[in-house]
């Protein structure tokens, strides 16, 4: 390839020197990928780079597939960050009751796989008076919860404004939106899992297999960056639900719409009257491993 060749047309000439490539080697199965994955959609570009009229093909080619997939319509949205919007959360321990209601609603809202079963949600276990994130206890069973002398804590992406995860990328799969939200690329993850290794909360997830979805269990409202259904190879993450947080009106998360007790808050971080707001300078806050100064948008407090 000469060496003078104009950066964009160096580009298109090695994407087609490849899609020719994988068309000639016949490729009928693609290991990792669900039945029906075209070579375009393997090809695409990261979607940080992607043209409008690139995004809207991408969106037609994963709506056609899951429609194959699931016998279902999926509406997969590119919905943009809004403008002066910086989401964070806040979450009251003293009101958790460790039932994990929030964990299996983000599992039916972001259409995690139920076998092997992946949850974006880890709720931790301490006795009371201790506070030691490496000693808590991640797999309780008691009988009944809130148990006894005990007290909980949910743990999942903190959305850091300076995240780690996305430093160590090698391909720039992950990044931060500028509504604080950090986002995957799924068709551009290479599964080397160097984001896992650098996040200090425990929050990413890896799929070794192949997802299992039911067609019964699948939420049909996706965004691209968010909850659409995943492949074998990838990380996934929790992403505030940004398929609802960022449409007209925002909902709420679905974490905190199942909440029995009420203890997760939620909202925009630059709006002045929001509740988040209103907790974090009224209440007495704290972010977990603050040392690390990776500065999370997910913030504890207590009554």
């Amino acid at each position: 390839m000469p060496d003078d060749m104009p950066d964009d047309e160096s580009k298109i000439t090695r994407r087609r020197f490849l899609k020719n490539m994988a068309q000639s080697a016949a490729i009928i199965a693609i290991p990792g990928f669900p039945p029906g994955t075209t070579v375009d959609e393997i090809l695409q570009w990261n979607f940080k780079e992607m043209t409008p009229e690139e995004k809207r093909e991408a969106v037609e080619r994963l709506e056609r597939r899951y429609r194959e997939q699931f016998k279902k319509d999926v509406t997969v949205r590119t919905t943009p960050a809004r403008e002066d919007v910086l989401f964070g959360y806040a979450l009251n321990i003293k009101k958790c009751i460790g039932c994990r209601r929030c964990v299996y609603a983000c599992m039916k809202e972001n259409n995690q796989s139920r076998d092997p079963q992946i949850q974006w949600i880890r709720v931790l276990e301490f006795e009371d008076g201790t506070m030691n994130l490496e000693e808590s206890e991640h797999y309780y069973r008691p009988k009944e919860v809130p148990e006894k002398g005990h007290y909980y804590m949910p743990v999942q992406c903190q959305q850091c404004e300076n995240p780690p995860c996305v430093k160590v990328c090698p391909v720039q799969a992950t990044w931060k939106e500028p509504d604080g939200i950090i986002v995957v690329d799924y068709n551009w993850c290479i599964g080397c899992r160097f984001c896992i290794s650098a996040c200090p909360y425990w929050a990413r997830r890896f799929n070794w297999a192949v997802p299992h979805l039911p067609a019964d269990e699948l939420n049909t409202s996706t965004h691209y960056l968010g909850n659409r259904p995943r492949m074998k190879g990838v990380v996934e993450k929790c992403t505030f639900c940004i398929q609802r947080t960022r449409e007209k009106g925002g909902r709420y998360p679905a974490c905190l719409e199942a909440c029995p007790v009420g203890a997760r808050k939620f909202g925009n971080l630059l709006d002045p009257n929001s509740e988040i707001r209103k907790v974090i300078e009224k209440k007495r806050v704290f972010r977990l491993k603050e040392e690390l100064n990776t500065e999370p948008k997910f913030f504890y407090f207590m009554d």
